[in-house]
């Protein structure tokens, strides 16, 4: 994400005050006050670090779990957390090394020691999970652990691996509780973030206390937090009306936030300008419908953004034609400029001069929940009304949703995407470069040499013309088609401060700003 122009439309009262070291944030709270309860829709896939690489997952890791670097409020730039200091070493961006804070300790009391960090990122890398991080450090080849030193050490140069530390991929685990060669399950963390999850029911409720070993850039944690997960953004939006949560982040109706009057319901309304978009993305395996490039591109000839904007979203998310946003560094518009309007003679020639039957019939698969639905159904009557296409869809709960796309089960498929950090390449290398997270079978030698070339620029603007090259090369080859920008809200009742720290351009769903006025 980037620092992103938060609109508050009504303002919080949140004291921030520099410190040396980190910044204080909050006051603290007496943690037997009433927890204020947090509503979303987001569904944590793991509570492993090894295991997850989706926004619900990181949301809570960001408060469980502690990283070596960190975010401060709408910054791009990392700073310590469980480090004291970090850098590269030389110029050739190939070394990196941290030293740990000596006062470290998991919320279990065990210290936490150089061993710990190399051993949570080598897991990451043995393990390699469907949907795990691994994807972020393709880059990474050893790390060494020397008493308070980590060393990083890199098979080819990259700028942005400090940021890829200060994310969830990053998250410390301790190496006495967790296997190292599979994945932790049941309702248990050991981390050194600034909550202690005290119990958890999946799919249901998180409940977290402020972890009184916590040692960090944060300078001071709120009080507890219960996170409710809502399976239906109707059945948030219920929970929200009748007050059994006091903030909602992650997705209440379109229809509900389009209707709000935020001076009149005794609410804070908070809305930011998001990094967050949405990709019909496609199978490029052998045998799939979507195999053959003249049909993705037919495709993206055919499908009106305009329409899924207004008609599925009430127009609460922006049309988008590049898979790096608006308001990111190095964004252009490849996908407008090749497909300027809905074109369905272009699509039938496409297909023709291919030698494709038509209608090309094929699956469209998306997660269960939210408007995944209504959006399918626009993308079908779309299609389908050119006679070329025949659109069969496929409902699946998050993780067999994930399974499925993993597995090459889908044609195509729908799928929402939260950056991790604050760059454009992580729109790019884990969508459309080598081994990306989406699994789409999908290789550019093109892309991934330009991948490698961003890399190696500290400054990050000097990279801003191999990332135009590559919005090129993804529109000529259509991998994915962009879809739409969200744009992000937070909801509190009138009694809440801080909610607007759960969206704030970095990522990390700051539940320690919020408190009761």
């Amino acid at each position: 994400m980037r620092p992103i122009r938060l609109r508050i439309l009504i303002t919080s009262l949140v004291l921030v005050v520099a410190g040396v070291g980190g910044w204080q944030l909050l006051p603290s709270r007496d943690a037997n006050q009433k927890p204020i309860t947090v509503g979303t829709t987001d569904v944590v896939t793991s509570l492993d670090p090894a295991g997850a690489y989706d926004a619900g997952s990181w949301a809570l890791f960001s408060n469980i779990y502690q990283s070596l670097l960190t975010f401060k409020p709408s910054s791009v730039t990392p700073v310590p957390d469980a480090a004291r200091t970090c850098g590269f070493t030389g110029s050739e961006l190939r070394t990196y090394r941290c030293e740990l804070r000596d006062d470290l300790r998991f919320s279990n009391g065990n210290e936490i020691t150089a061993e710990d960090v190399k051993y949570s990122f080598d897991r990451v890398l043995a393990i390699k999970a469907d949907v795990g991080p691994q994807a972020l450090f393709t880059t990474l080849k050893s790390v060494e652990a020397d008493g308070l030193t980590v060393t990083f050490h890199l098979g080819s140069r990259d700028a942005t691996f400090p940021l890829k530390v200060a994310t969830g991929a990053g998250s410390i685990v301790d190496r006495t509780r967790y296997p190292a060669n599979g994945l932790r399950t049941g309702p248990e963390s050991d981390g050194s973030g600034p909550y202690v999850l005290k119990s958890y029911t999946p799919g249901s409720v998180a409940h977290l206390e402020p972890n009184p070993r916590y040692r960090g850039a944060i300078g001071a944690v709120g009080g507890p937090v219960d996170i409710t997960y809502f399976k239906k953004p109707a059945d948030l939006a219920a929970a929200w009306k009748a007050r059994t949560v006091v903030v909602t982040h992650r997705q209440l109706p379109p229809s509900l936030i389009a209707g709000l009057d935020a001076s009149k319901d005794d609410i804070r309304m908070n809305e930011a300008d998001s990094a967050e978009i949405r990709n019909l993305v496609f199978n490029v395996r052998k045998g799939s419908a979507m195999a053959d490039k003249a049909v993705r591109k037919a495709v993206a000839a055919i499908v009106d953004r305009s329409k899924i904007a207004f008609n599925v979203y009430a127009s609460t998310v922006d049309p988008l034609y590049s898979p790096i946003p608006q308001g990111i560094t190095s964004h252009t518009t490849p996908f407008f400029d090749t497909y300027p309007e809905p074109d369905v003679e272009r699509a039938r020639k496409l297909l023709a001069d291919a030698g494709v039957e038509t209608p090309v019939t094929f699956t469209l698969a998306h997660a269960d929940g939210g408007s995944a639905a209504p959006e399918a159904a626009e993308l079908r009557k779309q299609l389908e009304a050119t006679g070329l296409f025949k659109v069969k869809i496929v409902e699946r709960e998050w993780t067999a949703f994930q399974k499925g796309y993993s597995g090459g089960q889908y044609d195509a498929y729908t799928i929402g995407w939260l950056p991790d950090f604050p760059d454009p390449d992580n729109f790019i290398q884990p969508l459309v470069g080598r081994d990306a997270t989406l699994h789409t079978g999908y290789v550019s030698d093109r892309v991934d040499r330009l991948i490698e070339s961003t890399q190696q620029y500290s400054e990050r603007a000097r990279a801003s013309e191999d990332f135009r090259s590559i919005q090129k090369v993804v529109a000529e080859d259509v991998p994915l088609l962009p879809l739409w920008q969200k744009k992000d809200y937070v909801l509190s009742s009138g009694d809440v401060t801080g909610a607007q720290y759960l969206s704030d351009g970095t990522g990390i769903w700051r539940l320690w700003q919020l408190g009761w006025l």
